[in-house]
């Protein structure tokens, strides 16, 4: 198994992360269990939750992902497991996670709190990597740095990172930590797919020049890059079923964002790309995502253990130049018209 490290840390970690999103709400804790089993056995160490998980979030259920998570790991060596979990963030007009009331902010009280509560569902003593959901644009950054770099000292959290941040929080959170001699972020999680390629634009210099790994999450686009919601289907219990079903326009919006015109039209000709090439556009995307060396470990999730099993092929292939070129072309064609 191929081992990469997470920027400039001592988190040797696997080129495919298992994300928990699912667990609890989507995925009941008997096929949680079996999907993690299957992701362990496979070779992977890396994991990542939040306190606010499973998604959609929901009051009721906040925090049941750590918790199954926890349950899981007890028969497991801890030193074995890179855990990586977040804490929720500020609404700042977008949604409120309903974490302590939806009141929450990227400062002490709420950073204390949150890994608090995320050590004590799951059932460990540290979090290798504790990152911002996403940034919190009213608390100063150099509260929230001191904030994170005191878990470190306090040795709750070995490493911290951010998430859904954007170039220039990334920068000056990075120019604080070092001018203020403040642990500093080693990663960011954003959103980074075959059909969402924007963090070339400028996050990835960053992330090159700073040493500052990607751990890209929904590298199958919200499930689009599996081809399964061509020709405009909407399957039967797929995630966008049940976001359509609850009627929200956040998450309306995000159905809208990931089904549209141009990505299905670039999902067909990623499919024509896989089948040239003997795999199935799932693998490819998976493929294509930890592919790039600014990248540490791409997130994949699933509601089913079966559904890993497209993903996980990923882990032996290193796509030729050729399927890169061909990828690129689709981008610039489709997805960002050049000229």
């Amino acid at each position: 198994m191929e081992y990469r490290y997470i920027g400039t840390s001592g988190l040797r970690v696997t080129p495919i992360c298992l994300g928990t999103m699912t667990f609890g709400q989507m995925s009941s804790k008997k096929e949680s269990f079996r999907i993690m089993d299957k992701a362990y056995d496979a070779g992977i160490n890396f994991f990542d939750n939040a306190e606010m998980y499973p998604v959609p979030p929901r009051a009721d259920l906040v925090g049941l992902s750590e918790e199954i998570m926890g349950e899981w790991m007890k028969d497991k060596a801890r030193e074995s497991i890179i855990v990586a979990t977040k804490v929720a963030g500020a609404a700042n007009g977008r949604f409120a996670a309903p974490v302590r009331h939806g009141l929450t902010a990227i400062d002490r009280f709420h950073i204390e709190r949150g890994i608090e509560g995320s050590l004590r569902r799951l059932k460990t003593d540290y979090i290798d990597l504790y990152q911002v959901h996403w940034p919190d644009t009213v608390i100063p950054l150099e509260e929230s740095m001191e904030a994170m770099d005191r878990l470190v000292k306090a040795g709750k959290v070995r490493y911290i990172g951010a998430s859904n941040d954007t170039t220039y929080g990334l920068t000056k959170a990075t120019e604080i930590s070092r001018y203020k001699n403040f642990a500093r972020f080693q990663s960011i999680q954003n959103n980074f797919s075959l059909n969402e390629p924007r963090f070339f634009d400028e996050l990835a210099e960053v992330c090159r020049k700073e040493k500052i790994s990607l751990l890209p999450y929904s590298p199958l686009a919200g499930g689009v890059l599996t081809g399964k919601y061509q020709n405009g289907v909407i399957p039967k219990g797929s995630r966008f079923e049940e976001y359509l079903a609850l009627n929200l326009p956040r998450l309306n919006a995000m159905k809208n964002r990931f089904i549209n015109e141009k990505t299905l039209s670039a999902t067909s000709r990623y499919m024509q790309i896989a089948q040239e090439h003997g795999m199935s556009v799932t693998t490819l995307a998976a493929a294509w995502s930890k592919h790039w060396d600014f990248v540490a470990s791409t997130i994949i999730g699933a509601r089913t253990a079966e559904q890993l099993d497209e993903s996980l092929k990923a882990l032996d292939i290193t796509l030729s130049d050729e399927i890169i070129q061909a990828c690129k072309k689709v981008q610039q064609e489709i997805m960002y018209p050049m000229g």
